[in-house]
């Protein structure tokens, strides 16, 4: 393709919020960009809801007149004059393969199309593609908000031609200004693997072990280097349907996988989700707020919601006022309370789970570090925590509460001074 962002045309196949913010980050690098939906309504409802969306979407208000709505009838024909064509319809294979019949006989033999499909394979997308457009043809799975999110997955097909994934690679990094993984066409590729496997193993263990949602996630946000909506918090703003939805991909779509009933939705979130408590789009979730504007949150054992209680995790203030994320970890795994058992229980499930996924998901335990912090806003990875607790002892001590270790960690064991950084 190799053009710069003056002559670069791309086209954005969806105008829901993910399709018109995906619009939006083009638009930031001075890119026109065609927004398709099925009407022109529907384009221009999700270009409109630009302005309201927050984070906002958009670095300046101006940029907004660069995103060109469209529909698949009377617009089909600018698709031939497009370089870029980045679909992000609904999660429906079906839907999917309506979109990519109608714009087909309008590409031009150049264009490079894309999917910002999180669940569905090549395989099943491309099925109706000749072999020349398969060469043309690839996943590049952006993070919602994107504009803020750093993490973009490459996911290349076995006949997707080294140019374009190069192509897409180098638009990714140098003009959209993000942090390239290469993943593997598998459920959930890194970032959702990873990251709803911890969320969910947590909430199971937290269950199974009789840990309240605060203590849950005072113990799992910025004291070990994550985010503030830590666990509970972070399922509310995904949303539990949506999480629920990804859960299940994994759980139905990865039988392999030795952890596969830790991604089972327990039953306080099925009926969270019945009632229609689905999280912060609802108002109401594991946490809701008050008519008097107070946040409480919903106690596991009766179901009913109640005040927050402020938890005391039991470290030293001056391992805290440090600040210094390895010194409270270590000091976390190392509480001899129930606290301590419960953080020891997840992080060493978390490390044992992300080795396991080396090479089914990646070759590279380096792109599992740097999807978790690129897509989830974790300061560290998996495998530089890992480091930071001390390899070998941390390995000794799961080896001693019996857990299957993998075995090229043991073999890494084996060896002098082993570490992964």
């Amino acid at each position: 393709m190799g053009k710069n962002t003056k002559t670069l045309n791309v086209a954005v196949l969806g105008a829901g919020v993910m399709g018109a913010q995906l619009a939006a980050l083009f638009a930031n690098k001075g890119i026109k960009t065609y927004l398709f939906d099925i009407t022109i309504e529907l384009s221009s409802t999700g270009k409109d809801r630009l302005n309201t969306l927050k984070p906002a979407p958009l670095e300046k208000p101006e940029y907004i007149d660069l995103i060109i709505p469209c529909n698949y009838d009377s617009d089909i024909e600018k698709i031939s004059q497009v370089d870029w064509i980045l679909e992000a319809v609904a999660e429906n294979l079906d839907i999917k393969l309506k979109v990519y019949k109608k714009l087909l006989p309008f590409l031009k033999g150049s264009a490079i199309l894309t999917t910002n499909t999180s669940g569905i394979t090549l395989k099943e997308l491309s099925q109706n593609f000749s072999l020349e457009l398969k060469k043309r043809f690839m996943i590049s799975h952006f993070f919602n908000p994107p504009r803020y999110m750093r993490l973009l997955e490459l996911i290349k097909g076995d006949e997707t031609s080294l140019d374009t994934y190069n192509t897409i690679s180098d638009i990714g990094k140098n003009i959209l200004n993000k942090g390239i993984v290469p993943a593997k066409d598998t459920p959930n590729f890194i970032g959702n693997r990873i990251g709803i496997f911890g969320i969910m193993s947590t909430i199971n263990i937290a269950i199974e072990m009789g840990i309240n949602i605060e203590t849950v996630d005072a113990l799992t946000g910025p004291i070990c280097g994550r985010p503030k909506s830590a666990t509970f918090r972070t399922a509310d703003i995904i949303g539990l349907d949506v999480l629920k939805n990804v859960a299940i991909t994994t759980y139905e779509k990865s039988k392999q996988d030795e952890s596969i009933e830790l991604f089972k939705i327990p039953k306080v979130m099925e009926t969270l989700i019945k009632k229609g408590s689905l999280g912060q789009k609802a108002k109401t979730g594991f946490y809701k707020k008050d008519d008097n504007g107070t946040i409480l949150v919903l106690d596991l054992d009766s179901r009913k919601y109640r005040a927050i209680e402020k938890i005391e995790l039991g470290l030293d203030d001056n391992i805290i006022q440090n600040g210094d994320i390895g010194q409270q970890i270590n000091a976390l795994i190392n509480l001899n309370s129930k606290k301590g058992k419960f953080f020891w229980e997840i992080l060493s499930r978390m490390l044992i789970y992300c080795a396991n996924r080396i090479p089914e998901i990646s070759e590279s335990y380096k792109n599992i570090d740097n999807a978790m912090k690129w897509g989830f806003g974790w300061k560290f990875g998996p495998f530089e925590i890992w480091d930071m607790i001390g390899f070998s002892s941390s390995v000794s001590r799961m080896e001693s509460n019996n857990k299957a270790i993998p075995n090229w960690i043991k073999e890494m064991k084996s060896k002098e001074n082993p570490s992964f950084y």
